[in-house]
């Protein structure tokens, strides 16, 4: 039963909640986020408006606009240049300097909704072909588990209904002799 809670929370934490609430799960690769979250720590970003982006917030964002590595750095500095576009000064907590490149308002991913420490390790294994072969393998498991506790439940209202071979009811019990 234990194993079967773990599941799923590890399923909401990583699959369900950021579906819903829109949001994208993403590991921590590096320590530059430490002590707070440590490699392996699963956090989840929702987008966000840039303008809505606050000194001290936890944001993702990509290294060069259309490219698809991010970072997940604090804003240490949050300014709108003269186009008016909003750009934001990082710096990982555990970093001695802030980052050297602004990130524009364009490389936003979004910010730091909720982290969960270590379930980062279970994204990334279960990301692409391994979360196709793995996630029918689990569900057919708790179906099954599912199907086993029916079925003992069945079996258990079924001996408590009828009267066990050891019960003597309308037998004498006492022996003279």
């Amino acid at each position: 039963m234990l194993i079967l809670v773990g599941l799923l929370l590890v399923a909401g934490a990583t699959i369900a909640i950021p579906a819903i609430i829109g949001a994208t799960p993403l590991a921590v690769l590096t320590s530059s986020m430490e002590p707070t979250y440590p490699p392996g720590t699963l956090v989840v970003v929702r987008p966000t408006p840039a303008d809505e982006i606050r000194v001290g917030d936890v944001i993702t964002f990509q290294l060069k606009s259309g490219q698809q590595a991010v970072v997940t750095h604090r804003v240490v500095e949050n300014a709108v240049n003269s186009s008016g576009e909003h750009v934001f000064q990082t710096q990982g907590d555990h970093n001695p300097s802030p980052d050297v490149q602004p990130v524009r308002e364009v490389q936003l991913k979004g910010k730091l909704i909720y982290a969960v420490p270590a379930l980062g390790w279970v994204q990334n294994a279960l990301n692409g072909d391994t979360r196709a072969l793995l996630i029918p393998f689990i569900a057919g498991g708790l179906f099954l588990y599912a199907a086993i506790t029916l079925v003992r439940a069945a079996v258990d209202r079924r001996k408590a209904k009828s009267p066990s071979p050891n019960c003597a009811y309308g037998r004498s019990q006492l022996r003279h002799e």
